[in-house]
């Protein structure tokens, strides 16, 4: 019998016999493949054929510097001009932050023409951007080893073949992360020219580096039992072996080998394909990006930098790779480049037409959501918006936020009514206990309000493109039984730089990877070409508009960086105070501009103070995250502000209370006439005691007053209710008492003992339990956060040297001092005679105000205040409303919750009862089970060294009321205590000095307690000057409760010919009806200052129809007749304003 014939028709023969001995690949061969780009061998792998050529001497690059003086920096122009020296590689230049002009000429060897490129490589340790000798920024360059290095630059094929080409490079002496990362930055760090060479890349050698990586991170990233992970295995083991030294050929021999895995002729395949990238298929949208911090490890002008060099390199890359798309955020930087590198802006909105440069974000700056109010939220997306749609003839649908700590429960309403329903961020992947469930899912805010939002699973924002990332972007997907879409976010972040060539290779080999039918189900399809807006139409569109899609409720908390609540005490302070004083400001200026033709709305000054604070709420600079340098930053820019808007708001009360001047502690009373206050909340009675300066020409009788003890204070009652019996005594060795007719509180031995309150026969303190001060250790594991156990190391403060400072009867006050270490803090606890606001049952505030010179390093100072009183849940006060936080710890996500953001106040109300901890200027609070904390001062040492060190100065109360907090005014109290009056001293006789009051409020609300009125201002597009125009009035207005509310809104003095709904940007929603009617104005003594107008005005009213917690914007256009707001008014709009002669 013959043998059976084994020869095939397609093959050779198999072999009958052999003396081979083989066996599969042994695990050795994963530390092989380590070795064939870079490391030990580096002079015999791959990495010894990257370059053909290098030329560093001075007859091929010549050196010359400037250093600019005084860590400034001047504009190209402005450093064209100087004197340059020699200089050369190896050159030291310094200190940190400073910068230094090279000139640059290069003389290109004719020989390297046939050659694909020919590149400048700079190292000057540091960052740095290349110019024209015209001044155009057209590169930017990270020096240094790290792995954001990118230090070429390709010299342009006309300038190769001129032979010779100039350039300026402006270098910088701060890296990519500052200078220390996250330690505080060395002041004095100088930084070497590594390198200066003219380079010949051998381009195919590269290729195949980049081929080879793709190869090896496919074997690494996929599990063991993957056909595709082995066979990458073995492929590249294959490539190592064709590899000969110096042999390009061998590189072309790695590259057909490499076929095999990235599929044949697949490098000319992908490159058709990036001509037509918007039509790619894919469920992984390759997006690139930079995120720039605009202050975080570096300060505001250094920002201003990285914008420039980030985005210009964004422009070459673009040309480069047509599928690139590029997605940049922050309207703020855009307006920075705009002024600072307008040539370079020119070609970014060259790029924007073409769709290849994506502006997106919708707000100012990427901002901290947590501490900002409500208004300040609003106008992040105003001013952003406006921007955008100014410069760029758009809005972005898309809000993002990919690295702020937390994002509030408004956010999905207001997003929405910027016109951005989409939201995009990753930074609850960070969350410390919890791992957050959804990917892609429906965000529901307060109200209702939603946004499609989408957490990418790749779990960054600044993605290197390797294989492990593109297949996070499937296997960390948590919401694939409904889509599998998701975005990839690439390109070196947080101190910028973006994109770079090896990623946009990597993503190329990725796709063409993920197209192998082997692939399926273990890599997803990379899709270039897209942009953010495209993604979510297209998971719209996939799920139904999102209705099969899961749904979260409420705050998305994040579970990390709880310390920003408080670090950085000052510009907390700094940001609160401005935020109310910029309310105020716009108030008091509509109110003049409809009462005086000849006042002139000061829209540009407010605009300019909005985007410095809005500025300063970027999420590295409220949070106090950030180094030293960008917090002396913010005070100054808090302080101009501050000038800036008392001056615009004393000059709009100039016109409105004529003849009076403003008085303080520093400026008292000039003349002998009244003194009255001026209520600067729209729409609110006040019941309070004010005090005011005395001088020789304002004295106070004691039967309508009270004189401080030292004389130069008097405490007046600005309103007809009569006060209450107040007296602070001492009733013996260390117990003080302060009592009224409604409250009492004592403190025994330092602490708080009781507090009772007469009325409802209620002690407010469980027995054996005290109140006061606490100082607890705080040394997070990481970050310089707030971990959950320095709640387990505290130790009471007591209050001490007590003594009465003012005895009554219309506020008593006891002085405190405790010492601490090496800090000093020093309390002053008053209590007035009357309730805090105009309801008869209103309870006193226990305030306590605080000067703490605070010395103390890992040391965290909070008040705490135990209560008898049993909730399940705390009440905190939010962005336009409030959010309700568990007190116990049933669940981990409710454990995690153990220090949680507030605005003005916290509440904790059971039925029949409750207690309110207010605040003028801190965000920190946690309540847990019957113990309410409010936190007042951290001091962790990184990135800033000396962070809270200093005199802060704060006030905080304890306001108990009667019933729940829905039942309660605690939220409007709360404003008044972050509101003071402004006082003013007249030199017009009382009656006619009051007469102004009268027309200083026109707006008045009614029906609805639970709807409050946030803002008034002009319209953003009014003519702000000029007699017989119409103009409008924007007003603010949120329901506060919860709940439904139709309130009515009466407008007196005024000719309002229309009202309408509009969205946050001032969109037109819907018109509303008016109803007029006329009012003859109660007979009066005197006449007020001539304002023009007849002796009868209009009235209108508006009805307004709330859901709980909406946000309304009211448009009224006023037609001006050039009469002021009509003469004698209503006298029962007086009670915007309270007076006390």
């Amino acid at each position: 019998m013959s043998a059976p014939n084994l020869t095939s028709a397609k093959g050779p023969r198999y072999p009958q016999r052999t003396d081979q001995a083989r066996y599969k690949r042994l695990g050795s061969t994963h530390g092989r493949l380590d070795q064939f780009i870079g490391g030990h061998y580096r002079d015999y792998n791959l990495s010894s054929l990257l370059f053909a050529h290098k030329l560093d001497d001075e007859k091929h690059v010549r050196l010359e510097v400037w250093s600019a003086p005084n860590r400034s920096k001047p504009t190209f122009e402005e450093a064209k001009r100087q004197n340059y020296k020699p200089a050369k590689k190896g050159d030291e230049y310094g200190p940190s932050w400073s910068n230094h002009w090279f000139r640059i000429t290069l003389h290109i060897p004719p020989e390297w023409a046939s050659y694909e490129r020919v590149q400048l490589e700079f190292d000057c340790s540091g960052e740095a951007m290349v110019f024209t000798t015209e001044g155009d920024p057209i590169h930017g360059l990270t020096g240094g080893f790290g792995g954001d290095r990118r230090v070429e630059f390709i010299i342009p094929r006309e300038a190769r073949d001129a032979g010779t080409a100039h350039y300026y490079i402006e270098a910088s002496c701060n890296g990519m992360f500052g200078i220390d990362d996250m330690n505080p930055p060395d002041q004095n760090r100088y930084y070497r020219l590594n390198s200066a060479d003219l380079v010949v890349p051998n381009m195919e050698a590269w290729r195949l580096m980049w081929d080879f990586d793709a190869i090896h991170q496919v074997y690494n990233t996929l599990p063991d039992d993957s056909p595709l992970s082995q066979h990458a295995k073995y492929v590249a083991n294959e490539i190592m072996n064709a590899f000969q030294r110096g042999s390009l050929e061998s590189v072309a021999e790695g590259r057909k080998i490499a076929q095999t895995i990235l599929g044949k002729d697949w490098e000319n395949e992908i490159s058709k394909e990036s001509r037509k990238a918007e039509s790619q298929d894919g469920t992984l949208w390759g997006v690139g990006h930079c995120h720039i911090d605009t202050a975080w490890l570096w300060p505001f002008s250094v920002t201003q930098q990285k914008s420039a060099r980030s985005w210009s390199t964004q422009c070459d890359l673009m040309d480069r790779y047509p599928e690139h798309r590029f997605s940049a955020t922050q309207a703020q930087q855009f307006k920075w480049t705009e002024k600072l590198y307008p040539t370079l802006f020119d070609r970014i909105k060259t790029k924007i037409a073409e769709g290849t440069f994506q502006p997106l974000g919708a707000t100012w700056v990427e901002m901290d959501t947590n501490m900002p109010s409500g208004e300040a939220l609003v106008r992040q997306f105003l001013y952003g918006q406006r921007y955008y749609e100014s410069r760029f003839g758009f809005r972005s649908k898309t809000f993002v936020l990919p690295d702020t700590f937390g994002y509030s429960s408004q956010l999905p309403q207001i997003s929405r009514q910027a016109g951005a329903p989409n939201f995009f961020t990753q930074k609850l992947s960070w969350n410390s206990i919890n791992k957050f469930p959804h990917s892609t899912f429906n965000w529901v805010g307060l109200d209702g309000s939603q946004v499609l939002t989408h957490m990418t699973p790749v779990d960054n924002y600044n993605s290197q493109c390797n294989i492990d990332d593109v297949r996070r972007g499937m296997t960390g997907h948590k919401n694939l039984e409904v889509t599998s879409q998701s975005l990839l976010l690439f390109g070196n972040g947080d101190g910028g730089g973006g994109p770079t060539p090896p990623m946009l290779e990597k993503l190329r080999r990725a796709r063409a990877i993920g197209k192998r039918s082997d692939a399926g189900g273990q890599l997803p399809l990379v899709k270039m070409g897209g942009s953010f807006e495209q993604f979510f139409d297209s998971v719209r569109k996939e799920t139904d508009n999102g209705i099969k899609l899961p749904y979260w409720r409420g705050e998305l908390y994040f579970e990390l960086h709880r310390g920003t609540y408080t670090s950085h005490a000052s510009i907390k302070k700094g940001n609160r105070k401005s935020e109310i004083l910029m309310r105020e400001a716009e108030y008091a200026a509509t109110i003049a501009s409809l009462i005086d033709s000849d006042y002139e709305y000061p829209k540009e000054r407010l605009d300019a103070a909005w985007e410095d604070l809005l500025l300063c709420q970027f999420h590295d600079v409220l949070p106090g995250s950030g180094i030293a340098m960008i917090y002396e930053d913010a005070e100054v820019k808090y302080a101009a502000l501050h000038k800036s808007i008392t001056t615009i708001m004393n000059e709009a009360y100039a016109v409105i209370y004529q003849d009076s001047v403003p008085i303080s502690a520093e400026s008292p009373a000039k003349t002998s006439g009244p003194i009255f206050a001026v209520n600067n909340i729209p729409d609110y009675p006040r019941h309070e005691v004010i005090a005011a300066p005395l001088s020789a020409h304002c004295q106070l009788e004691t039967r309508s007053g009270q004189i401080s003890k030292d004389g130069q204070t008097g405490f007046m009652l600005i309103d007809g209710f009569s006060p209450l019996l107040h007296v602070a005594t001492q009733e013996g060795e260390g117990i003080y008492a302060m009592a009224n007719n409604k409250l009492s509180m004592r403190i025994e031995n330092g602490r708080i003992t009781s507090i009772y309150d007469k009325l409802a026969d209620k002690e407010l303190l469980p027995h054996g339990q005290t109140g006061g001060l606490v100082i607890m250790e705080d040394h997070p594991n990481a970050w310089e956060d707030v971990d959950e156990f320095h709640l387990e190391k505290q130790t009471h403060l007591k209050f001490g040297s007590i003594f009465v400072k003012e005895e009554g009867p219309l506020r008593a006050t006891l002085a405190t001092t405790v010492q601490i270490g090496q800090s000093r803090i020093e309390v002053t606890i008053t209590m007035d005679a009357i309730g805090a606001s105009v309801k008869e049952d209103a309870r006193s505030l226990i305030r306590f105000d605080a000067v703490v010179d605070w010395r103390e390093k890992h040391r965290f100072l909070k008040f705490e205040l135990p209560l008898d009183i049993h909730s399940e849940f705390a009440t905190y006060d939010t962005q336009f409303g409030t959010v309700a936080r568990p007190t116990h710890r049933n669940t981990s996500w409710d454990a995690a919750k153990f220090e949680v953001c507030g605005h003005k106040f916290a509440d904790l109300s059971e039925y029949g009862y409750g207690v309110a901890i207010l605040n003028d200027c801190k965000y920190g609070y946690a309540t847990q089970g019957n113990v309410m904390r409010l936190s007042l001062l951290r001091a962790p040492t990184q990135p800033d060294a000396d962070c809270d060190m200093g005199t802060h100065a704060f006030a905080f109360a304890i306001y108990p009321h009667v019933g729940t907090f829905i039942e309660s005014d605690v939220a409007k109290v709360a404003y008044a205590f972050n509101s003071p009056m402004h006082l003013r001293n007249s030199q017009q006789p009382i009656d006619i000095a009051l007469e102004p009051l009268a027309l200083s409020c026109p707006f008045k609300l009614q029906g609805a307690p639970n709807v409050m009125l946030e803002t008034i201002k002009r319209g953003e597009n009014d003519d702000f000057f000029g007699d017989g125009k119409e103009k409008t009035i924007i007003m603010r207005l949120y329901e506060h409760l919860g709940g439904h509310a139709r309130a009515t809104l009466h407008v007196s003095g005024l000719h309002v010919v229309k009202a309408e709904l509009v969205n946050i940007l001032e969109d037109h929603l819907e018109t509303l009806k008016i109803q007029h009617e006329s009012i003859v104005p109660e007979e009066v003594d005197h006449e007020p200052p001539k304002r023009g107008g007849d002796s009868e005005s209009e009235s209108s009213s508006i009805r307004l129809s709330f859901r709980g917690y909406e946000i309304k914007t009211v448009r009224l256009t006023v037609k001006y007749d050039g009469k002021g707001t009509g003469g004698k008014k209503d006298r029962r709009s007086s009670d915007c304003s309270w007076v006390k002669v």
